[in-house]
């Protein structure tokens, strides 16, 4: 059967994008006819400024005035409205008083105008009149498909095709960097910036309030864009943050995005209620996002366009080892000092490497990494250094600087190292230090696809920026290890909602410790024993069956921190001293400001736990922009003042859960201590990852945190939890959106063949990589045609970066469904079948591709695939499912016909298109 498990347009010629179908931010990237509404001859006028940019720079394309009181405009016919335009409009630029922008948006979606960009201000920007405005034009955008950018914006740049739709003065430099920026005024200055430093672009947009097209729609497109080579983005919020992460998370493995966030210095957002609430802040929160999806965070403008340059020239490092070459101490200390601040390293030479360099080297050199050369260096010691450090296989950087002493030769060592232009897998820089002495070389550098630095701690702290970029982006397709399923996941899901369910049957927020444990033990997180006392005789019998010492704490409705107030005594060793301590916790509550009904019920009794270990916390808040916020760090009474912390989005796999933890110095105690204590790491991963489901698979949930969670050579255990529930407010339905799709379980279902062979027919998983090989294996030579149009080598198939693209779906833009095939006998799984539908980018419609393994064929597991794609198209509220195939695909063909798709094959073509229509479909609700 003809089909495919991968994508993107280079591995799918049987589902081959038709270049002659433009993409709707055609009709703002490249018009063909263009109308300007409010076009004007009033001086320093926005309306004459846009109209004469337009026409400085026409490359073929018509420009229509809009005006109802002028015959015309700079010597050009004007309409009174754009009804009046003889031919179809494909961009409207829009420069009128805000007060009627939504008429003129009206206009276009009447006309059937496609794209929009709004100069205009004047709306939320100026309070809720203006947000009113914006609504209004939004809802007349929508209703005619117009896209639209802005409002309030300076306009788009596509110098390349010298479309210059802005009131800047000067067009940009055609170039490779798309550039994005929320901030008009700054676009003004990073313009007359790149014209100075001769920095080009492909695209240069300020998007303004984004009330239409946003971060994900730019990336999208500029990725697709042959001319970008990096996207660089300017933001001061986030807007729609599933959008954005679902975009960048796609292009940043083949094209860099590099982000300047303006805020890092603004008060964070504390919440109450819960220890992981109190530590996590909106700054730390976007840290994690850009991470989560290959997107490098930079902090200053120089360093954003330094990133973008060295990007674009130079490969991605492989580590973070950087081997540094200079011929004077000093630099080379700056450049380890920055290094080293910013988390990066220092190569260490191989013996080899040291006798190489001990040869070519006078005897006075540094032995050791910085490589010191010396002042006296010429081209010829130079360029022995670099090649014995770039050869060594711990090097993964290098960074040559060079100070004009009396006896350097700046011009000739430039020139010999044009050689290390391009190594493979090391990015090499340089650091031409000093004024018109140096400039030579550095022109000569520079024009060697080479970037140079004039201080060699910025040319370090950008290395590791990159490196940072690299590490980041291998999280994001590293096979993980599959996730413990030993418990029924179904049953823990249930069990869970039931806890959530009765606290919110009662209108409670705050769920008591008993019910924050059996929430935990749902997800086979261990917990301490704990038992519920209502009186001093009740604790006093429970903590006998316990067995001394004991801990009490307050089991309250309404008090979240017991600990604030008296609500635990811990280490108790006797009958007498839980009686006690039952009536200290008491009176404490009762005479505590605030505690109303609810607020003392008794107590807790649990065993006190004598393990040698670590204090971990692990938990969840609400972030506004991103939702659920996952939390690791170093835990006990002191989380806040310890400040030692990770935060991750949610959903994590094993390798997102190492990830997490990595930064933190607990950590780092962790795996110090691992070979000594035997605390298993792998292990704690599978509880993130478990505690990571809770925290998906439960939105009623609105914080919780497990403080502390102890870790020793016995394993983990939840020694406390606190959990919020959301408020009556918040109806079910109504949950804060994950930032990132979870695991689509609704489309995980069993099937049965015909011949009685079961299957489960689920969305893939990244851990399904090591089945992928195997599916490959047992293709026969017939299959792979039809799946590719042409032969491919097995080993080609099976390559690990192209199975992790296949098997990491983002399942917001993909859908890959297997058939999970496991041997009643032995136990083995094997993938048996494999569909899949892709989302076109900018269009409503997807893609689908269809592979069972040869020995199953003709047994019923196709169509079934195939109609439960067509029936997730329906799910995701799709307008259209297509594909091509190979005419001599008769069982393909014939399964699409039998599903009611239409078959199309134009004069010439040699492929047959499936297109199965699916507007009027019932859409599902909106997705988690």
């Amino acid at each position: 059967m003809s089909a495919d498990e991968s994508k993107g347009p280079g591995l799918v010629p049987n589902l081959v994008v038709l270049q002659s179908r433009r993409q709707p931010l055609d009709a703002i990237f490249a018009p063909r006819t263009i109308a300007v509404v409010g076009a004007t001859e009033q001086a320093e006028s926005v309306g004459k400024t846009m109209l004469e940019n337009l026409l400085g720079n026409p490359f073929g394309r018509t420009i229509f005035p809009v005006n109802p009181h002028r015959a015309e405009v700079l010597g050009v016919k004007a309409y009174a409205r754009l009804a009046d335009v003889p031919e179809p409009i494909d961009l409207a630029i829009v420069a009128t008083p805000a007060a009627v922008v939504p008429e003129v948006i009206g206009d276009c979606a009447s006309a059937g105008v496609r794209g929009a960009i709004v100069v205009s201000a004047g709306f939320k920007e100026v309070g809720a009149e203006g947000a009113e405005l914006e609504r209004r034009v939004l809802e007349q955008a929508r209703r005619g498909r117009v896209r639209l950018i802005g409002p309030n914006c300076l306009g788009v740049m596509r110098p390349f095709n010298g479309l210059n739709a802005t009131f800047a003065r000067r067009m940009a430099l055609p170039g490779g960097v798309g550039f994005l920026s929320q901030s008009g005024a700054l676009c003004d200055a990073i313009l007359d910036w790149s014209l100075r430093e001769n920095v080009g672009f492909s695209a240069f947009v300020s998007v303004g309030s984004m009330i239409d097209v946003g971060w994900g729609d730019l990336i999208d497109y500029l990725g697709d864009d042959p001319h970008t080579q990096c996207i660089v983005i300017y933001m001061e919020s986030i807007g729609d943050a599933r959008a954005f992460l679902s975009a960048a998370r796609e292009v940043a493995l083949t094209k860099p995005i590099i982000v300047l966030k303006a805020g890092r210095s603004e008060e964070a957002a504390r919440a109450a209620a819960s220890h992981t609430g109190a530590v996590t802040g909106n700054n730390d929160v976007l840290d994690a996002a850009f991470r989560r999806c290959g997107v490098l965070r930079v902090d200053t403008l120089a360093e954003m366009f330094a990133v973008a340059e060295i990007l674009s020239k130079q490969p991605r490092p492989r580590g973070p080892r950087l081997a540094i070459v200079t011929n004077a101490g000093g630099p080379g200390v700056l450049a380890t000092d920055a290094l080293l601040k910013a988390g990066g390293e220092l190569a260490h030479f191989s013996n080899e490497t040291m006798a190489t360099l001990d040869a070519c080297l006078p005897p006075p050199w540094s032995r050791g990494n910085p490589i010191d050369v010396l002042g006296d260096a010429s081209a010829e010691r130079y360029t022995q250094a670099v090649e014995a450090a770039v050869q060594d296989r711990a090097t993964d950087g290098l960074l040559v600087i060079l100070t004009p002493q009396a006896l350097s030769e700046p011009t000739r060592t430039a020139e010999s190292l044009k050689a290390f232009a391009r190594v493979e897998g090391k990015p090499v820089l340089a650091s031409w230090m000093g004024g018109a002495d140096v400039a030579a070389g550095v022109e000569i550098l520079n024009r060697a696809g080479i970037p140079t630095f004039v201080y060699p701690d910025t040319a370090a702290r950008v290395f590791h920026a990159m490196w940072r970029s690299t590490y980041n982006l291998r999280a994001l397709y590293e096979t993980p290890t599959s996730t413990d399923d030993s418990h029924d996941t179904a049953l823990a899901r249930a069990a869970a909602e039931a806890v959530g369910a009765a606290v919110r049957g009662e209108g409670r927020t705050i769920l008591t410790e008993l019910e924050s444990k059996r929430l935990l033990d749902a997800y086979a997180i261990p917990t301490v024993e704990t038992r519920f006392a209502h009186d001093e005789a009740e604790a006093v019998e429970v903590a006998n069956a316990l067995g001394y010492p004991v801990a009490l704490k307050l089991a309250s409705e309404t008090i979240t921190h017991k600990s604030a107030g008296g609500g635990v005594r811990l280490d108790l060793p006797d009958a007498d001293a839980v009686r006690h301590a039952f009536a200290e916790i008491a009176t404490a509550v009762r005479e505590r400001a605030g505690a109303g009904l609810g607020a003392f019920q008794g107590v807790t009794v649990q065993p006190m736990i004598r393990r040698n270990g670590f204090e971990l916390i692990v938990g969840s808040s609400l972030d506004p922009q991103f939702g659920p916020v996952l939390l690791f760090g170093s835990g006990g009474r002191h989380v806040e003042v310890l400040h030692d912390w990770s935060l991750a989005l949610p959903p994590l796999n094993t390798t997102l859960a190492r990830r997490m933890m990595e930064p933190t110095r607990a950590y780092a105690a962790l795996k110090a201590s691992q070979g000594r204590d035997l605390i298993d790491s792998a292990q704690l991963e599978q509880l993130l990852v478990r505690f990571s489901r809770l925290v998906v698979e439960q939105p009623w949930i609105k914080e919780i945190d497990i403080n502390p969670l102890l870790a020793s050579r016995e394993g983990f255990l939840a020694l406390d939890a606190r959990v919020i529930a959301h408020g009556p407010e918040v109806r079910e339905g109504q949950w804060p959106r994950l930032a990132i799709r979870p695991y689509p379980t609704q489309y995980a279902v069993p099937w049965t063949a015909p011949d009685g062979t079961a299957l489960l027919i689920r969305p893939i998983r990244p851990e399904d990589e090591p089945s992928f090989i195997q599916f490959h294996e047992r293709l026969s030579e017939q299959s792979v045609s039809f799946r590719y149009f042409h032969a491919m080598k097995l080993g080609r198939r099976v390559a690990h970066d192209r199975l992790t693209r296949i098997c990491f779906n983002d399942y917001d833009r993909e859908m890959a469904l297997v058939a999970d095939y496991q041997d009643p006998a032995t136990g083995a799984r094997e993938i048996l079948g494999v569909s899949r539908l892709m989302k076109q980018h900018g269009r409503n419609e997807a893609e689908f591709a269809l592979l069972v393994v040869d020995r199953f064929q003709g047994r019923g597991l196709g169509t079934e695939l195939l109609r439960r794609l067509v029936q997730v198209g329906r799910d995701e509220g799709l307008d259209q499912i297509n594909a091509d195939i190979l005419p001599q695909n008769r069982p393909m063909l014939l399964l699409c016909k039998r599903l009611g798709f239409s078959l199309v094959q134009k004069p010439g073509d040699d492929v047959v298109r499936a297109i199965l229509d699916l507007r009027g479909s019932v859409k599902a609700p909106a997705r988690p």
